[in-house]
């Protein structure tokens, strides 16, 4: 009854649980990079120095113009790096999810195996 009761938790609750919170830990990643966020802002001003509108002579106009141009350009090349970083993080997040979901399933079975293969005679280190 015992073993009977462990098997219940392992494949219910407990895989439940464990599936919970690997999820979780893909949306906290997701949420760390926000990637709908930097998307939006993909062409926004990266800390510029010349945020307003310049009026006057138009070298002072074309100056500020190319420090618009030249902080959305920095802005979209690191927003881009972060993005395919995130992606590749997220992703890497998810395969550990599933990796982790089929070894939850497989782990009760481990001995039984390892008892099999001993009795067959099967070496892993010939």
């Amino acid at each position: 009854m015992f073993l009977v009761g462990i098997f219940q938790w392992w494949y219910g609750a407990g895989w439940l649980r464990h599936v919970r919170r690997s999820y979780a830990g893909v949306l906290r990643t997701a949420n760390t990079f926000s990637l709908s966020l930097l998307l939006k802002t993909l062409f926004s001003p990266f800390k510029q120095i010349s945020a307003a509108n310049v009026g006057g002579s138009p070298p002072a106009q074309f100056q500020a113009f190319l420090d618009k141009t030249f902080s959305r350009a920095v802005g979209a090349f690191i927003r881009t790096f972060t993005i395919l970083f995130g992606t590749v993080a997220i992703s890497l997040r998810l395969a550990w999810l599933l990796l982790s979901i089929i070894l939850w399933t497989l782990l009760p079975f481990v001995p039984i195996i390892g008892v099999i293969l001993w009795l067959s005679g099967a070496s892993l280190w010939k």
